[in-house]
């Protein structure tokens, strides 16, 4: 498996715990890979960054952040080198962050003229990335429901090659999505409607379009779960025995790529595109969220939102919670359609019932375009 090789080559086998030089080592990899990343975009932003993020970067800010991941990338490679056995994790680390250097590090000038092409979103990827980690790994390490599991879990390389093969191209999948998208605006536009909601306060226009958006996500969720060809892409997602905030991350494109398109094309006959664009980076956050390995728990905002313990019973392999809670925010809306279930315990089991699929990201994406039936 690729994902096991890659545990041996950075050294997993050893003890990943405080004090063995694993957490700096993933740290200082971390950091270097962010450094080496926003130093190019720097260098290329026309092609790399995203045309609608670009005005509203602070960018003394973001230069202090960039030198910031810099020093620390190099910092945590001397301790992991110092602490660690195997030095791959500090040397990985290190070189990114050298190479970052090299290129002019966060003083390198960025070209005014830049225009409105389209770009591959780097930038916003490693945003992502950074944010997701800043917020999430520390809640499951303080409050984990399931202590065990532990950051470094079984098959945690391979969510986060699915992380970066589902955050990264984000610009490439939208393009792919927003053409027919807006396509469709030119024959289902209702001029009415899109002058309606404009005249509503932008909070409210935000709140709706959430609603809008849960609605026609549980639609396309229930028919990825009910249709046996479309059920072999989603099953991937289905895969993973055990769920934290990366977990989340492991979808097949096919997948992705219809659950965004039935979002944004309702989205796109009323609201704007800051609704649009705002609404993306709520669901990023939420999604996120629901998938965390978080124990504690609001009683009186789980009746409102789709809290962990909520979602964590759609990923089960108890019979009891299969093919429920369907909505991604809304748990009203699983109520509605008669698949609601939350009981007050955790699932004990998550993963597939009865089901295998194939091991590894490129078995798990090729697959789903030759498997012929559903096996459970």
């Amino acid at each position: 498996m690729i994902e096991q090789k890659i545990n041996e080559f950075f050294g997993d086998a050893e003890s990943t715990g405080f004090g063995t030089g694993w957490w700096s080592g993933i740290l200082s990899a971390f950091f270097g890979f962010l450094s080496f990343g926003a130093v190019l975009c720097l260098h290329f932003p026309q092609l790399l960054t995203s045309p609608e993020l670009r005005p509203h970067y602070p960018m003394h800010i973001m230069r202090v952040l960039i030198q910031c991941l810099i020093v620390g990338a190099i910092l945590f490679g001397i301790i992991a080198s110092i602490l660690r056995k195997k030095k791959i994790l500090a040397l990985t680390g290190t070189l990114f962050a050298i190479a970052a250097t090299a290129l002019g590090g966060s003083s390198v000038r960025i070209n005014p003229n830049l225009g409105n092409g389209p770009a591959i979103g780097m930038d916003w990827f490693l945003l992502d990335m950074l944010l997701m980690a800043i917020i999430y790994v520390p809640l499951e390490r303080l409050w984990p429901q399931y202590p065990e599991q532990g950051t470094f879990r079984n098959e945690w390389t391979l969510d986060v090659v699915y992380f970066m093969s589902t955050h990264f191209p984000i610009q490439v999948l939208s393009f792919l999505v927003l053409l027919p998208a807006t396509q469709a605006v030119k024959y289902l536009g209702v001029p009415v409607l899109q002058h309606l909601i404009a005249h509503i306060p932008w909070l409210f226009q935000f709140l709706l379009a959430i609603v809008v958006a849960d609605v026609a996500e549980y639609f396309i969720h229930l028919a990825l779960h009910k249709v046996p060809f479309l059920w072999r892409f989603h099953a991937v997602h289905h895969s993973s025995k055990a769920l934290d905030w990366i977990a989340g991350s492991r979808s097949h494109f096919v997948d992705d790529t219809l659950v965004r398109g039935f979002i944004l094309v309702p989205l796109m006959l009323g609201f704007s595109q800051s609704i649009i664009f705002a609404y993306l980076i709520f669901v990023t956050l939420h999604a996120t969220w629901t998938h965390c390995n978080f124990g504690p728990n609001a009683k009186w905002l789980e009746q409102f939102l789709v809290m962990p313990r909520y979602h964590h019973w759609h990923h089960t392999s108890q019979k009891e919670g299969i093919d429920k809670n369907f909505a991604i925010h809304f748990p009203w809306i699983d109520k509605l359609f008669g698949t609601y279930y939350y009981p007050d315990e955790w699932p004990q089991r998550y993963g597939l019932d009865g089901e295998e699929i194939a091991r590894g990201f490129v078995g798990q994406t090729i697959a789903p375009f030759t498997k012929r039936k559903r096996t459970s």
